[in-house]
């Protein structure tokens, strides 16, 4: 069994933390990530909003519960599918990568004598301005969190 790494994910910049949290699961750790509304988009906060707009607003001609779009509006399924995004998920090796990630909204119980990882290049101290929670723009899109 591979061992547990745990990641707060509060004033961290979603794409930073989402490719070392990539690169730990491809090297066959399991990471749990706490706090992901806590997670920050960088840029300015209506471009932000816009992009999600755009994304959310797609639609298809056949029957969506069949085909179309699936875009995650909680704060927990868009870090999960960014982090998707960041492996070779296609491939036997990349599915199982994301099956060792755990990803929750909120503070979690951490086991004892554990302390949580916090990236220090992908911290929120090093944007100079115009940055906006992820859980803010998810109350945006529908998420009751």
């Amino acid at each position: 069994m591979s061992e547990v790494i745990y990641v707060n994910a509060e004033n961290q910049i979603l794409g930073r933390l989402a490719s070392h949290v990539a690169k730990m699961l491809l090297n066959g750790y399991r990471v749990v990530i706490f706090n992901a509304e806590k997670a920050i988009l960088s840029g300015d906060k209506h471009r932000i909003i816009e992009k999600f707009k755009k994304r959310f607003s797609r639609r298809t001609i056949k029957n969506p519960e069949k085909l179309g779009h699936r875009n995650p509006r909680t704060p927990d399924g868009i870090l999960r599918r960014s982090i998707r995004g960041m492996l070779p998920y296609k491939k036997y090796r990349g599915r199982m990568a994301y099956k060792r990630l755990r990803v929750y909204c909120g503070e979690i119980e951490l086991p004892k004598n554990v302390k949580p990882i916090k990236f220090e290049d992908a911290d929120v101290s090093r944007l100079g301005n115009g940055y906006v929670f992820l859980g803010e723009i998810c109350k945006l899109f529908g998420w009751k969190g």
